[in-house]
């Protein structure tokens, strides 16, 4: 309520202003000139002091100053609170002990109007704040029943839903209107009766004259009475199912397209009604006379008394309020037909309207006059209007949500007995596959994204723990050295056996140097030898032993290779973490890719319904601008106006709710001057267009 808010405050900073142009005066009191200082300042003769400022005058400001839109906690001052703060306001005006004399008596009087102007201008925003609030939910009224009245199959559904009710009130209408037909028949006389139970035979009759056959005559009676009421039901079905088949419409929509029908036309009476107000509020209420700095100009009337023109203005406005309040949901009169009403009703004097509150008749003055009015606006006439606007907005709007949703809760709770029975007798499964479904979820958890984190950051750290090996580090080189051991004996050992020269130290340290390097020729040289006359070397020679030698340096060099792709994998090793946590990282990136998919889904609905509103906004605002009240008029009706209001309003929420921050605040000098009627429909048709172009990007 933004545009609410401005104009309050906008009014009462120019009654503000109005105070502090108008001090008290030195004519309304005797203490100024002589005795007063150089700046000509009140002050008591005999103390030349300032004399007290009278109880009534503090009770005055602290009052406005509750009023006051700029000292007030809130711009717009709760209702309750208001009616309290004017009820104090008439308490000070009946109890005499409180006045200050009359050398504060035209001060008072000063105080008195700008207290009432100020609970004008409050009592006008609550009004137009609460005729807002009552429009905007309408709109989403009217577009239901458009919905429902725009394809058969949104009319059939809606028939689907409101065919209980519906059944209802056709069952109680056959009833009544049998009851009616039975009634009138009986009214006729009983050979009127007779004759309309042609259904009785011949022998049925004979037989209810004889005596002797008196119980068959009263159950022929009783029959004939049933049989009667059975044919009045009949006559009363057929006659409805005559009046449905001769509609256009398929007979299972025709009283439904009727019903919505009826309920559109109502919807929309009631928001071009509360929309004519709200535009008759906004165009006629405190529009005071300013000059060009915003200064109230007090110009005095003709009348009798030198009536002010602003307090005039106050008057006039409080009175429209009142009538308005009266007349806005009356639904069977014309647009203008409710402006003209209004306007009489606030023509009316407000010293001869009805004062139900006023016991003292002598002592109220038009102050009084203006907070009783204000005071009745608050307390009576807008609950009583909110009451009437929320029964015509139930009676006209969309069905409630159980006769909606009855179908439906209908098929829930028959199926709902097979469902629990099948929940009941698999509930240790369905237990079981939740607990299992969350076990898994946490061991996915831990054992493939928090555990290779671990170790990636192990590895980063190089962390003794988190090695990478393929063997142990001291394997190698003891296999080694028990290679060169194996070599060394066995050259020595062979040397002494085939009576060469022994080997000294130089040749020892030469074996064990080639060794390192690969080289076992003194031990390949014995196998080679054996291997001519194997049995015999193997019995007598070292072809086993060299055998055994050879398979050692077999190990070494597999140990050899392995020591390699262990060098490689420590030198890999932060890349096999990464590898390592791949499969975790890739499965939780698709299930966050799959729900903001479907969040994102509805996010794009929701996008693109908001965006298919702010344009549906947007054009009906161009559509206001399109159709004057007058050909060839740059004025808009007050119920264009007001739907104009409703309709910035609402695009101004969507703008507030998707928009950046630093976009609205440049997007709500647009809407200021889409509010302001006084620009003309011309330039408000460019800010439209404006708009189109400039915001488009959150628009379309």
């Amino acid at each position: 309520m933004s545009f609410v808010i401005d104009q309050v405050r906008q009014i009462d900073s120019q009654l503000d202003r109005l105070q502090m142009s108008s001090p008290p005066s030195r004519a309304s009191s005797p203490f100024m000139g002589s005795f007063g200082g150089h700046d000509g300042a009140v002050v008591d003769p005999v103390t030349a002091q300032p004399p007290p400022t009278p109880v009534r005058v503090k009770r005055l400001r602290n009052l406005i100053r509750g009023m006051s839109a700029t000292t007030s906690p809130h711009v717009l001052v709760d209702g309750v609170h208001l009616s309290s703060m004017l009820a104090q306001f008439e308490a000070t005006i009946v109890d005499t002990d409180l006045q200050g004399g009359t050398s504060w008596a035209h001060y008072e009087d000063e105080l008195e109007w700008l207290l009432v102007g100020k609970a004008a201008a409050q009592t006008y925003g609550i009004l137009v704040k609460t005729l807002m609030e009552e429009t905007l939910p309408l709109s989403e009224e009217l577009r239901y029943w458009n919905e429902v009245l725009g394809s058969y199959s949104h009319t059939a559904v809606y028939s689907v839903q409101t065919s209980p009710f519906r059944l209802w009130h056709w069952c109680k209408m056959i009833y009544t209107d049998s009851c009616v037909r039975l009634e009138a028949l009986r009214q006729q006389g009983p050979q009127h009766a007779l004759v309309a139970t042609h259904r009785i035979s011949r022998s049925e009759f004979r037989a209810s004259i004889d005596g002797s056959q008196r119980s068959r005559c009263r159950f022929s009676a009783v029959l004939r009475s049933w049989r009667q009421f059975y044919g009045l039901v009949r006559t009363s079905m057929r006659a409805s199912s005559i009046g449905m088949l001769s509609s256009d419409i398929p007979v299972p929509f025709a009283q439904s397209r009727a019903d919505a029908k009826e309920k559109q036309w109502g919807i929309r009476r009631l928001r071009e009604m509360t929309a004519t107000g709200l535009g008759i509020l906004m165009n006629e209420c405190l529009r005071f006379n300013v000059d060009s700095n915003g200064n109230i100009i007090t110009l005095q009337g003709l009348g009798p008394g030198g009536r002010e023109e602003w307090k005039e203005i106050v008057e006039s406005s409080v009175a429209l309020m009142e009538s308005l309040t009266t007349n806005v949901t009356v639904l069977d009169m014309a647009v203008s037909d409710f402006e003209d009403s209004v306007f009489a009703g606030a023509h009316q004097d407000p010293a001869d309207a009805d004062l139900p509150f006023v016991t003292d008749h002598h002592l109220m003055t038009r102050q009084a006059v203006l907070s009783r009015r204000l005071h009745r606006i608050l307390d009576l006439h807008i609950p009583a209007h909110f009451s009437v606007d929320r029964r015509l907005a139930k009676e006209y709007g969309r069905p409630p949500m159980w006769l909606r949703y009855w179908l439906p809760a209908a098929v829930l709770l028959a199926c709902s007995g097979t469902i629990l029975g099948v929940v009941s007798r698999r509930r240790a499964a369905i237990v079981a596959w939740i607990r299992d479904a969350g076990q898994t979820t946490v061991d996915f958890w831990f054992n493939w994204v928090i555990e290779p984190v671990k170790k990636i950051i192990g590895t980063i750290r190089h962390d003794k723990d988190s090695d990478l090996a393929l063997m142990s580090k001291r394997s190698l080189e003891a296999d080694r050295e028990s290679l060169e051991r194996m070599v060394v004996d066995f050259s020595v050992d062979h040397s002494a056996a085939t009576s060469a020269k022994p080997l000294n130290e130089p040749d020892i340290a030469s074996i064990r140097a080639k060794v390192k390097q690969g080289d076992l020729t003194p031990v390949l040289r014995a196998y080679e030898h054996d291997l001519r006359r194997p049995f015999l070397g193997t019995v007598r020679g070292d072809l086993v032993r060299a055998l055994l030698v050879q398979i050692q340096k077999t190990k070494v060099d597999v140990e050899i290779a392995i020591s390699g792709i262990d060098s490689l994998l420590k030198s890999q090793e932060l890349v096999f973490g990464f590898v390592g946590l791949t499969p975790g990282v890739l499965v939780c990136l698709g299930t966050a890719r799959w729900l903001g998919g479907l969040l994102n889904n509805r996010r794009g609905l929701s996008r693109g319904k908001r965006q298919g509103t702010m344009i549906g906004l947007l054009r009906n605002i161009d559509r206001i601008f399109a159709k004057p009240s007058a050909p060839g008029s740059c004025v808009l009706s007050y119920k264009d106006h007001g739907l104009l209001l409703c309709q910035v309003h609402e695009l101004d929420q969507h703008a507030r709710r998707y928009m950046p921050r630093d976009v609205y605040r440049e997007f709500t000098e647009e809407i200021h001057e889409l509010e302001d009627v006084r620009i003309g429909v011309d330039r408000q048709q460019h800010v439209v267009a404006r708009i189109r172009w400039a915001y488009g990007r959150w628009i379309r």
